[in-house]
């Protein structure tokens, strides 16, 4: 639905926690207040201009920054040349953290441009654009963090060729913890020590507990979500990039964590929980388990968003 277009625009990309367990590349979320601000504007120069980006060195360039590809992207389907927007970026998610620093410069880049384009697309339609950010940071063009980035909540990618997303149900008690290791990961690295090919056991107990994280999340079943986030095909090989990983997977959960993994490609794990007060727990517990280790660390507590990218 079109509406009067506004001339500048100020938006909130969230951070986003990808490969949900067994949902490698399929199943995201999204954060609530941990995320990347940006201002746009329609520029009187056709094309794509990134005139400041504060908190990070990236490129400025257009074709070299996910931000930029993404509305190149989107311009091009907008189909009229003319058109130009101006960006600055105010970077609070650190490249590299595994909660989708480059997803939210992307989602958020492309949404704030929608605003001033009066909502010329859909949020799905979004999607694909974003993804051309991805693409350029990591060399494949996923939608597991860009889906949540942009429509909120959980997302489940059902299909690339074509790209199906469908917003899932998000449980009003649901609560996540992350914590994000002060070390890099970059997510092609983490890719290419992957396997591309998985025992027929494992890809079986896999698709179970997609179905049934699924089913947990539209019954509110906490003790099913619970259950089933499990991986057993990517986890065991990136687990050894994460310090203390398997003890902090162990103790966040006697500390009232319903589940976790690897957030993204890493270095950040998160975990979900029932309640505020058990994910501050888990958050307390991942405190005293790195507090020895002589790693800086961040960790956030956070609801999980059901909006995405909003205006501010």
């Amino acid at each position: 639905m079109s509406q009067q277009h506004k001339k500048s625009v100020k938006v909130f990309a969230p951070a986003t926690v990808a490969n949900v367990a067994c949902g490698f590349d399929i199943i995201g979320l999204a954060l609530d207040g941990v995320g990347d601000e940006m201002e746009l504007r329609l520029g009187d120069t056709p094309g794509v201009r990134i005139t400041a980006i504060e908190g990070a060195d990236l490129p400025l360039e257009a074709a070299q920054n996910v931000a930029g590809v993404a509305l190149l992207a989107m311009l091009q389907e907008y189909g009229q040349p003319e058109t130009g927007i101006e960006v600055v970026i105010r970077k609070r998610i650190q490249p590299g953290s595994g909660i989708g620093s480059s997803a939210a410069s992307a989602a958020g880049a492309v949404a704030g441009a929608n605003i001033l384009l009066g909502n010329h697309f859909s949020p799905e339609e979004l999607v694909p654009f974003a993804m051309e950010g991805e693409r350029l940071a990591c060399g494949t063009p996923h939608a597991d963090n860009v889906a949540p980035a942009i429509m909120g909540g959980f997302t489940l990618v059902r299909s690339y060729q074509p790209l199906d997303v469908i917003r899932l149900h998000t449980p009003a008690d649901l609560w996540v913890t992350v914590i994000h290791p002060q070390i890099e990961v970059k997510t092609s690295d983490a890719r290419g020590i992957l396997k591309q090919q998985v025992l027929l056991k494992d890809a079986i107990r896999q698709w179970g507990n997609v179905g049934a994280l699924v089913a947990g999340l539209y019954r509110e079943d906490y003790q099913l979500i619970s259950r089933s986030l499990e991986d057993v095909i990517v986890e065991p090989i990136r687990a050894i990039l994460i310090p203390a990983f398997y003890d902090l997977k162990l103790r966040c959960r006697e500390a009232g964590a319903l589940g976790g993994g690897i957030s993204g490609s890493g270095p950040s794990v998160f975990m979900l929980s029932k309640g505020e007060e058990n994910a501050r727990n888990v958050a307390a517990m991942m405190e005293q388990i790195y507090a020895p280790l002589g790693v800086d660390y961040k960790i956030y507590v956070s609801r999980i968003s059901t909006s995405g990218v909003k205006e501010m």
